[in-house]
C-alpha cells in the first residue's frame, strides 16, 4: 500500500501530533508499506530515512495567500507517488487534501488531534475520520459527524521507533521521593494545579518527616507558560523543591527514576506521555479528562482524579509517596495490558481503517459509475 502522511513539520520539539505521525510512519515502513512523509521538515528526517521513508518538502501554512501554491505542490506530490491513502494529521493537510486533486484516486483519512477539533468543517473533508479517544469521537458526533464515518484509534507510544532507535540517555540522578511530570508548559496541561497540589504535599511533609521526607517535583517540558509557572512556584514557597528541566527529547531516564508520575491536564485528547509512563512502570496520578481514562484502563492502571482540584490530587500524590506497597501495585498495573498502546498495535489498527476506507470508496465509485451509465443510456430508451 502506498501511504502519504501530511504534517506541518517533522521537528523534534515534543509535539505529540508529530511524534505520533513519525512513530506510525516508521512502523508502517517496517511492515513493508511504501511510505512518504510530506512536511516542512525537521529533526526527524534522519530517522525517517533510516526506515526507508521518503520525505518530501511541502510547506504547509495557514496563511490564505499561500493556499494556491500549497495545492499545486500537493498535486505534484500526488502525481509523482499516486498514493492509495493520504493521511492528514493537521488542519492544513486536511485543507490542501480536500481542495487538491479534485479527481483523486486516493482515499483521505484525517486523524482528529487537538488542532483538527477546532474545525469540524475541515475534518469532514476526510473519507474517514479517526478520533484519538472515545471522548474526541463523542465530541465529533455532537458536532454532527456521523458514527459510520468515525473510527477510534488511541495514541500509543509503547516501543516508539523515535525512542527505541536511539540509545537511552544517561541515567539522571533525581532526588527522592519525587513526582515527575512530562508535559508542555501550556495552561490546558494543568501545571498550575500540579504546583498547587505539590505545595500541599510539601507543606504536609514538613510536619511528618518520619513518614515522608522532603519531596521534589520535576517538570519536564517547555512552553509559553514556563515563566508564569516558575513565578507561581516561588509564590507558593516551593521553588527550591521544583526543578524546571525544559524540553527533553528522550524522557525515559526521568521516567525510570520517577516515584510517581503526574499529569493534571484540564484538556488532553490522548497524551503520549501516559503510555510512555506506563511503559516505564510508573505509578500514575492523572485527571479524568479527554482520552486519559482510555489510556489508564478507566483507573485500573493509574489513579484518576477530577480536573481543577489540587487538594484531591495532593491527597492521592501524598498517599502514593508514603505507601510504597500501593505505589508498587500501581507501578505493576501500569505495565499490564500494554500491547494495545504499542505503536505496532496502533499501526495495525490504522491499516484496518485504511482497508475499510478504500473498500468504502471503491464501492462508492462503482455506484457513481452505474448512475452515470444509466444517465447516459436514458435518452436512447425514449
Amino acid at each position: 500500500m502506498r501511504i502519504v502522511h501530511l504534517a506541518n513539520h517533522a521537528q523534534t520539539i515534543g509535539n505529540g501530533t508529530v511524534n505520533m505521525m513519525v512513530d506510525l510512519a516508521c512502523m508502517q515502513a517496517r511492515m513493508g508499506q511504501d511510505v512518504v512523509v510530506a512536511s516542512s521538515g525537521g529533526g526527524f528526517e534522519p530517522l525517517l530515512r533510516r526506515h526507508g521513508i521518503t520525505h518530501i518538502p511541502l510547506q504547509q501554512s495557514r496563511q490564505p495567500w499561500r493556499v494556491p501554491s500549497m495545492i499545486a505542490a500537493f498535486n505534484r506530490l500526488i502525481d509523482r507517488f499516486d498514493p492509495d491513502i493520504v493521511h492528514a494529521h493537521m488542519m492544513t493537510g486536511a485543507l490542501i487534501s480536500r481542495f487538491g486533486s479534485m479527481r483523486r484516486r486516493f482515499a483521505l483519512v484525517t486523524t482528529v488531534h487537538h488542532e483538527l477539533q477546532k474545525s469540524a468543517s475541515l475534518v469532514r473533508a476526510g473519507d474517514r475520520m479517526v478520533a484519538v479517544s472515545h471522548d474526541v469521537a463523542h465530541t465529533l458526533e455532537e458536532r454532527g459527524i456521523g458514527h459510520d464515518r468515525l473510527s477510534v484509534v488511541l495514541n500509543g507510544a509503547v516501543a516508539a521507533p523515535r525512542l527505541t532507535c536511539r540509545p537511552m540517555g544517561r541515567q539522571v540522578r533525581l532526588r527522592h521521593p519525587n513526582i515527575v511530570c512530562v508535559a508542555g508548559m501550556y495552561r490546558r496541561k494543568g501545571i498550575a494545579d500540579l504546583l498547587k497540589a505539590f505545595a500541599l504535599v510539601h507543606a504536609q511533609s514538613a510536619h511528618q518527616r518520619e513518614f515522608l521526607p522532603e519531596p521534589h517535583l520535576y517538570l519536564i517540558g517547555d512552553g509559553p507558560e514556563r515563566g508564569a509557572m516558575e513565578s507561581l512556584a516561588a509564590e507558593l514557597g516551593i521553588a527550591d523543591a521544583v526543578d524546571f528541566t525544559g524540553f527533553v527529547a528522550d524522557p525515559r531516564p526521568y521516567l525510570a527514576s520517577a516515584d510517581v508520575f503526574a499529569l493534571l491536564s484540564h484538556q488532553d485528547p490522548c497524551p503520549l506521555a501516559i503510555s510512555e509512563a506506563r511503559e516505564a512502570g510508573c505509578a500514575i496520578v492523572a485527571t479524568r479528562v479527554g482520552g486519559i481514562p482510555d489510556l489508564l484502563d478507566d483507573g485500573a492502571a493509574g489513579v484518576l482524579v477530577p480536573p481543577g482540584d489540587p487538594a484531591q490530587a495532593a491527597s492521592k500524590l501524598r498517599w502514593l509517596l508514603i505507601d510504597s506497597q500501593a505505589r508498587g501495585q500501581y507501578a505493576s498495573r501500569a505495565q499490564e495490558n500494554l500491547h494495545r498502546l504499542s505503536v505496532e498495535s496502533v499501526a495495525a489498527d490504522y491499516m484496518t481503517v485504511y482497508q475499510q476506507t478504500l473498500a468504502e470508496r471503491e464501492s462508492l465509485d462503482h455506484r457513481s459509475m452505474r448512475i452515470d451509465t444509466r444517465r447516459t443510456r436514458a435518452p436512447d430508451s425514449i
